[in-house]
């Protein structure tokens, strides 16, 4: 779970509802209550996620706002929570300047509660995450040179993990990365001039915080179903439907930090044989042949192409006679190239895709391409802007994990070093000169 004020690790469509508050289960916080003695009061909830709720909280001793993460507190969640701080420990200790782009933890604690106790992370407020932000930016693609700016940041945080923890992340996907601040400012309690509230105010019943779970649940669904037919009849230019601008990123700060470390594992301590969210999960891992840092680099790949298109570079599905696993791997090759052979028969579920010759066993028809066309031909980019991104992202997209390059080895490559032309100046046929003109709104061969 994020501690972004506006993501979710779980569906954006539901919130955490009711059922889930019983033994065992999350902690109702009202505005208001305060935690570990005093020190953290309770301001408003930031999210939710599978384990736990994240709220805002004012900290007396410090006088800031972080973010409060309380876990459910049956034992199972307890567990994972304890892996939790061990890792963020860890971080937080080889970093006492807090300059790698990692999410810091500040204090952890247990507090019961009427469902059990639950164990409460206290780490630092953080702003919207890149799934966020590319949502904002209508998922027109960033301009390369912001992109440029975000992979320095991962980069900085995963060498970091890397190199000198020896921590795999395991699950680096656009929600597990947060900017430092919030896109909009009235979101942010300091640059917003939020006072802090110090008592609980009066007139919450007891369990005030869930009473009206359900009928804010409902409004929330029917406002977002309304939002989601009026995109889609934009989106298709249907009755009324006018294609939007993209939106400005001035202003923003682009930096970040990676965050959510529920999953991560130390790489000679390694638990899980299935890591990854789907879209993010490298060929390694889906084939169980083992994997190490460079499944890292391979979502960040991942990470870096949605960032600059919009879109997610994989999206499999499961067909007719083929699985949502064949047809992911059939998407890479596409894209890719053929997969060497030692690596489609080196893993313990490679038989159930691939024969002895390493071809996919029910996907026979693949239709080959390059990234750099596809950059081109699909997404609008300047022959030579897409030439340059996919030298820096296909070494990290090498179906052998051990030739992708590091994190370090990354922040040295010449295209993040470089500024694109982002704006020109072009004529209309009228001859009127427009000025300013973003790239990637023109429609010819061309970017950014």
């Amino acid at each position: 779970m994020s501690c972004s004020p506006s993501s979710s690790s779980a569906s954006e469509d539901e919130d955490e509802g009711m059922d889930s508050y019983r033994k065992g289960g999350y902690h109702a916080v009202r505005i208001g209550d305060s935690f570990s003695g005093g020190r953290y009061i309770a301001q408003r909830k930031l999210g939710w996620g599978e384990f736990s709720t994240v709220w805002l909280a004012y900290d007396t001793r410090s006088s800031g706002f972080v973010a409060l993460k309380i876990q459910k507190s049956a034992p199972q969640f307890a567990q994972a929570a304890l892996h939790e701080i061990e890792i963020l420990s860890a971080i937080a200790d080889g970093d006492p300047s807090n300059s790698k782009y990692v999410v810091r933890l500040i204090d952890h604690f247990k507090h019961t509660g009427p469902n059990g106790q639950h164990l409460c992370m206290v780490l630092e407020f953080l702003g919207d995450s890149l799934l966020h932000l590319v949502k904002y930016n209508r998922y027109k693609g960033l301009e390369l040179n912001r992109v440029r700016e975000i992979c320095q940041c991962i980069l900085t945080g995963l060498d970091y993990l890397h190199r000198e923890l020896g921590l795999i992340h395991t699950d680096l996907k656009l929600e597990n990365v947060l900017l430092l601040s919030t896109i909009n400012t009235t979101k942010d309690p300091i640059r917003s001039g939020m006072a802090p509230i110090l008592e609980r105010p009066e007139g919450i019943p007891n369990g005030g915080a869930t009473m009206n779970i359900i009928e804010k649940k409902l409004k929330q669904r029917a406002r977002r179903a309304a939002a989601r037919i009026s995109n889609r009849r934009a989106s298709m230019g249907g009755v009324g439907g006018v294609a939007k601008a993209n939106r400005s990123l001035d202003g923003i700060d682009i930096r970040c930090k990676v965050v959510d470390f529920g999953n991560a594992c130390w790489a000679d301590k390694q638990f899980a044989q299935e890591i990854q969210t789907r879209q993010y999960r490298a060929p390694e891992v889906i084939l169980q042949s083992g994997y190490s840092f460079s499944a890292d680099m391979w979502s960040f790949a991942c990470i870096v192409f949605e960032l600059a298109t919009g879109e997610m570079m994989f999206t499999p599905k499961g067909g007719q006679g083929f699985s949502e696993d064949e047809d992911h791997l059939a998407m890479m090759m596409e894209l890719l190239g053929k997969m060497p052979r030692k690596i489609a028969n080196g893993g313990a579920r490679s038989k159930d895709y691939f024969d002895k010759y390493g071809d996919l066993k029910r996907i026979r028809r693949l239709k080959h391409g390059s990234l750099e066309k596809l950059l081109i031909d699909k997404f609008r980019f300047y022959e030579i802007d897409a030439h340059e991104f996919a030298k820096f992202l296909c070494p990290l997209l090498d179906f052998e994990p051990e030739n992708r390059p590091t994190a370090h080895q990354c922040l040295q490559h010449p295209w993040l070093n470089v500024k694109s032309l982002n704006q020109t100046e072009v004529k209309s046929e009228s001859g009127v000169e427009t000025v300013n003109v973003g790239m990637r709104n023109l429609h010819m061969k061309g970017g950014k």
